[in-house]
């Protein structure tokens, strides 16, 4: 599931990891808010663990519903490496990466749950 990103000029002006609800809330400076969960930003991480090194080796990421952030990495001026619960914390989510799996959760979301439903996975229920 490779996004081909496309460049925003907005930056984000605040993040706030909300580990109760496994969301990540991202302000930016066009006053977008976006609360991404982290099931969300962990299946749809941006490392060569789940994108493969070319297109088609990409793994579809399943059992992801629990999983949390217990640490966020700063990574240059243009991004974030969140550290994953699970133990993944190679994925840089850059600044314009953030913003569009905000603004197009609904969509990216769906065609998440259509991937799982066509591998025949089902995703756990959560609380």
């Amino acid at each position: 599931m490779q996004l081909s990103i496309k460049p925003c000029h907005s930056r984000p002006t605040d993040l706030i990891l909300h580990q109760l609800s496994n969301s990540l809330e991202i302000h930016f400076d066009d006053g977008k808010i976006f609360h991404l969960p982290c099931e969300y930003l962990r299946v749809y991480t941006p490392s060569a663990e789940a994108l493969g090194h070319a297109v088609g080796q990409e793994i579809l990421q399943v059992g992801k519903e629990d999983v949390g952030i217990k640490e966020i990495k700063p990574v240059g001026n243009y991004g974030i490496t969140p550290v994953f619960t699970d133990g993944h914390d190679s994925g840089i989510y850059t600044w314009d990466m953030l913003y569009q799996l905000g603004n197009d959760y609904p969509a990216l979301w769906a065609n998440y749950l259509h991937e799982l439903d066509h591998a025949g996975h089902q995703r756990k229920k959560t609380q």
